[in-house]
């Protein structure tokens, strides 16, 4: 029950993650785009700084849970007298979750970290930029998440 509890909350994660950042590629920003420099700048910022603080609770379990379900089968395996051979799908999701998390770590913590300098001295260019360099990175955390649901899916 603790695996499916735990495989329930990994998946819960991954959605809130790849959603949040699917909803504000494609529909926030666009949206934003009609705003003034200021008012887009701070409601982008307003809403990156919430949509953050659910990642880093995502990322967190994500990575205990997946941690602990690849050591579960590894161990029960083991148990049976088996040899424990991870799966490819599982070392793709495993490796490209990893590199998601340090991407996020980088614009959490220094990208975002502009953006809120040049909110705060109200920096509409260096704003601008900031969010322009989030919006990369975003991308590309995007793009790999489609990856690993579709090796995790395809790859069985």
């Amino acid at each position: 029950m603790l695996y499916n509890v735990l495989k329930l909350l990994h998946v819960l994660s991954i959605v809130v993650w790849i959603g949040g950042m699917v909803f504000a590629h494609f529909f926030l920003r666009p949206a934003a785009l009609s705003l003034e420099p200021a008012q887009r700048i701070t409601l982008m910022h307003g809403a990156l700084q919430r949509f953050f603080g659910a990642v880093l609770v995502a990322v967190i379990v994500v990575l205990g849970s997946g941690v602990w379900m690849i050591g579960r089968v590894a161990k029960e395996t083991v148990q049976a007298g088996l040899p424990f051979n991870m799966p490819l799908s599982w070392h793709i999701m495993a490796g490209l979750g990893v590199l998601m998390m340090l991407i996020f770590g980088h614009i959490r913590f220094a990208l975002f970290k502009r953006l809120s300098r040049a909110v705060a001295a109200q920096d509409w260019p260096a704003g601008g930029a900031a969010l322009a360099s989030i919006r990369t990175w975003v991308g590309i955390n995007l793009g790999l998440g489609v990856a690993i649901i579709a090796c995790t899916l395809l790859l069985v």
